[in-house]
């Protein structure tokens, strides 16, 4: 394998995929396109080696046909958690649609497809459904396909823990609906190493695997930790689950990116846990690490980054 396009390179989780396949793959002559709408969004991960940022429209089904042409294998983390249902079509499905055609018709066959846990075509949210579909569309090619199901994913600038800090720095109480919600939170560096190990290893081809942390929390207690950890932690109340989608759509009516839609809420109804009917971390030599280990090294008030990131976090608010 030379040439890999990565589909989402410049995100939160794009980013630890590019400096993890640049350090894994650089002795092997690995090179990595990132396709972003602007350039300055690549300013992250141009300056890696090996890396080749490229300003474009991969929901343009010609441009994709383009970039996919010449590379060996393509990694999509492309992914969205707040829209209507006709945006998650958009970019969780319509692009799996256009990608599975891109490959079959450039003989690219090697694909790495992020999806999530509780995927379903029967699920209560749009997000889930839609994210089904798109496993559905790649799975229906004549590809050598690997999924990988993650759990929500922390890391020093995730939009989760880091949010949760911001508001309980500001709000004296939160009131929150879905506090009794589940999740296995797992470390982006965890999911990078995943993505790299399953494209360096070809028996990882018609696979999927649950991507998730050693611990099952609930939103309650994870909102505690990020608040105990970042040195304001803050009386919870708690709403009743009739409330939550009430509470959502008053977040939905605010300026900037919603902490929570309603979307979201009908999402945690499924809990984001594994089912440990699949292989996990384990099964890709990979030991995942305890968000309790990590959290406080981005999150505790002395923390270089943690200022930055709680500030960033409450801007999108703004």
């Amino acid at each position: 394998m030379k040439r890999v396009l990565l589909l989402g390179g410049t995100g939160f989780v794009g980013r630890a995929v590019c400096e993890r396949l640049v350090e894994q793959g650089g002795g092997a002559g690995v090179r990595i396109t990132v396709p972003t709408r602007r350039l300055s969004h690549a300013r992250c991960v141009q300056f890696l080696p090996t890396v080749d940022p490229i300003e474009c429209d991969v929901h343009d089904e010609d441009v994709l046909a383009r970039l996919v042409a010449g590379h060996d294998a393509v990694v999509n983390l492309i992914a969205i958690l707040h829209g209507s249902a006709a945006e998650f079509e958009r970019v969780h499905v319509r692009l799996a649609q256009r990608l599975a055609a891109a490959c079959t018709a450039a003989n690219v066959r090697r694909v790495i497809h992020i999806s999530a846990l509780g995927v379903s075509a029967t699920a209560p949210s749009d997000y889930l459904r839609s994210k089904a579909a798109g496993e559905a569309a790649l799975q229906a090619a004549p590809l050598d396909l690997t999924l990988l199901r993650p759990s929500v994913i922390f890391g020093a600038e995730d939009r989760f823990l880091n949010l949760f800090a911001a508001l309980q720095a500001v709000f004296p109480v939160l009131p929150m609906a879905g506090l009794s919600a589940q999740f296995q939170p797992v470390w982006v560096e965890d999911v990078a190493a995943a993505v790299a190990h399953c494209l360096f290893d070809p028996a990882t081809a018609g696979q999927t695997f649950e991507c998730v942390g050693p611990r099952i929390f609930t939103l309650g207690e994870l909102v505690q930790l990020a608040g105990r950890v970042s040195g304001h932690e803050r009386k919870l109340i708690a709403l009743p689950d009739s409330m939550g989608e009430l509470q959502a759509w008053a977040m939905e009516m605010l300026p900037g990116v919603p902490l929570m839609s309603r979307d979201n809420v009908r999402s945690m109804q499924v809990p984001n846990v594994a089912t440990r009917q699949l292989p996990d971390l384990k099964a890709l030599d990979i030991r995942p690490s305890a968000l309790e280990s990590i959290a406080p090294q981005y999150l505790a008030p002395d923390a270089s980054i943690a200022r930055l990131n709680r500030w960033r976090a409450l801007r999108r608010l703004a």
